[in-house]
């Protein structure tokens, strides 16, 4: 949800071979492929997805499907109804399609993109399901998935996303996940892992689902919790504002609080940087890396809540959370070929730490607690992203509480020991705030910080005592804070050195080590989707049975029949 800017190429002058920058920036008004509608304390989310509006030439988007274009509007629906619609407490999906919910994934779209594309698409995807299911879990917001017709592969994994699935019954209607059979691959949001670990289908069932090209239906589906309900269609959309209407009215959103409306970010950029509002991006392209500065508040947070509710937007903490969030996605999407991303703050430690503890001491309220959840998400976001993490602590840095956790989840943080010479900056400090001990869990539902020392409880139990105390880097080395605490003497080189390394390994292995290092202790529902789409959707898309001249993606819908290798590896 970032502004356009003038100074991208507009895609007739791209030279041959460039590939148009992926906007995120979109409102309702200018949905191409989503309907939002509000009736009281239900919205309607209707899939109506134009053909011809795709992302990229070369293919249609027929019978509902969709490609990144249609989950950038569905991820700004989310992010609105949590934000600006606090009166809403049952969100219906549904489909303005006469014969069909949505038919998943565009094929030919998956079959044209560029390796990096498909997986960056499903990893958003995810992200916006995960989405769904926090504003079900903590927000008071429920989902009803109303499925009209056909819900085939990101259809139903769509779907499966939603807290009640209704489906109608007449005799056509199906939900499948046919990936397999007829495509070669896997689903790639997370069906596999909600069929089993969430809606708690049995393995060898879903064995039998996820190889059935032609789904299932009726009380069947229901019998095997695939859905939770079947209708008549006479009955259908009745029964639906029932269902909804009851979801709403036993929601604990508040009906008479004013929303917050999400307009466009302000953005500027050139070449080789991109500035918003609160931060930064310096990209050095011979390198390899980005440096990501974030700025502290540049005032006291508020007195009292209304005054939050004045600043809307502008409020400093969800200023940062969108700014981020556009910041990472830009990244991600548009910048695939930047592996480093070296996060640097400036600012005053002692606001920073303010703004916190006036998000701690009101948590309670709808709008703080929507602002804390978006905070988590985009933190969520640097975690999960296949790029490499570093956080520099300077002179002059922030390093405190939320800003914090950017170094915690780094592979790698220096903090320099002292000061620099000739400068009259003091040595930087970090502080730890009630934030870091709960407010953020990762995908793993620990903290950054039990994540960082889970093998070392007593520093746990230390770091917990540090809370509001500036930490110099030395102790912030022995509480396990930071990774190296270099003087000024060697704070230039060993950056450059760790720089310089970094750009030296195979991207495809540090993808693989980042994500194995980072989310340590017990599996999730969200740390299984993100590490198998890591390891075996990533390698699944690869494979020649998938992706090859005579792979199944390539040849579907031709009549050709694919020759797959059928040796096991």
């Amino acid at each position: 949800m970032e502004s356009k800017n003038a100074s991208e190429k507009p895609e007739a002058d791209l030279e041959e071979n460039e590939e148009p920058l992926v906007q995120f920036c979109t409102s309702p008004d200018e949905y191409k492929h989503w309907k939002l509608t509000i009736n009281g304390n239900v919205a309607y989310l209707s899939m109506a997805v134009d053909e011809a509006a795709t992302l990229k030439p070369g293919y249609e988007l027929k019978l509902n499907s969709y490609d990144l274009g249609v989950d950038i509007e569905l991820y700004d629906a989310v992010q609105r109804l949590r934000f600006e619609h606090p009166e809403v407490g049952c969100v219906v999906i549904c489909s303005d399609h006469p014969a069909v919910f949505c038919a998943g994934a565009n094929i030919k779209m998956l079959g044209l993109s560029s390796h990096d594309h498909k997986v960056n698409f499903c990893k958003f995807t995810n992200e916006t399901r995960n989405g769904i299911e926090d504003a079900t879990e903590f927000s008071g917001q429920k989902y009803i998935c109303a499925i009209n017709g056909t819900a085939a592969g990101g259809g139903y994994e769509l779907a499966l996303s939603t807290d009640y699935i209704m489906l109608i019954d007449d005799g056509t209607s199906t939900v499948s996940l046919p990936e397999l059979p007829l495509l070669a691959v896997l689903p790639g949001t997370g069906g596999l892992t909600r069929l089993v670990d969430k809606r708690k289908v049995r393995h060898d069932r879903s064995d039998v689902f996820c190889t059935t090209t032609e789904g299932m239906r009726g009380q069947r589906a229901v019998d095997w919790n695939l859905i939770d309900e079947i209708v008549p269609r006479s009955k259908f959309q009745e029964t639906v504002k029932e269902r909804a209407s009851k979801f709403a009215d036993g929601s604990g959103r508040p009906k008479d609080r004013k929303g917050v409306e999400f307009k466009p970010l302000a953005r500027q950029d050139d070449v080789n940087t991109v500035t918003y509002n609160n931060l930064s991006l310096q990209f050095d392209r011979e390198q390899g890396f980005v440096s990501i500065l974030i700025k502290g508040p540049s005032s006291d947070p508020p007195v009292d809540l209304d005054e939050v509710e004045e600043l809307g937007a502008d409020f400093w903490p969800l200023a940062l959370a969108r700014e981020l969030d556009a910041a990472i996605l830009h990244l991600r999407l548009n910048e695939n070929e930047i592996g480093t991303w070296i996060f640097r703050t400036e600012g005053v430690s002692d606001r920073v730490e303010a703004y916190d503890n006036f998000l701690e001491l009101n948590q309670d309220d709808w709008l703080i607690r929507e602002i804390i959840l978006y905070l988590k998400r985009t933190l969520k976001r640097v975690d999960v992203s296949a790029r490499s993490l570093i956080a520099l602590i300077e002179p002059g840095s922030c390093f405190t509480g939320t800003l914090l956790e950017l170094a915690l989840i780094a592979d790698r943080s220096y903090m320099l020991e002292g000061q620099m010479e000739n400068s009259n900056l003091p040595a930087p400090m970090i502080c730890l705030t009630g934030m870091n001990l709960g407010a953020y869990p990762m995908s793993n539902n620990m903290t950054r910080l039990e994540t960082r020392l889970i093998g070392e409880p007593d520093k746990v139990r230390n770091a917990r005592n540090l809370k509001g105390k500036s930490l110099e880097a030395l102790d912030a080395d022995e509480a396990g804070l930071v990774t190296f605490t270099p003087d000024d003497i060697d704070w230039e080189d060993e950056i450059r050195l760790a720089i310089e390394e970094r750009a030296s390994f195979s991207p495809d292995s540090l993808t693989g080590l980042e994500a194995n290092l980072r989310f340590a202790g017990p599996e999730t529902i969200e740390t299984k989707i993100f590490g198998r789409l890591s390891a075996w959707q990533n390698w699944i898309f690869q494979r020649p049975n998938a992706a090859g001249p005579e792979g199944a993606l390539k040849l579907y819908g031709t009549g050709q029949r694919s020759e797959f290798d059928k040796k096991r590896v």
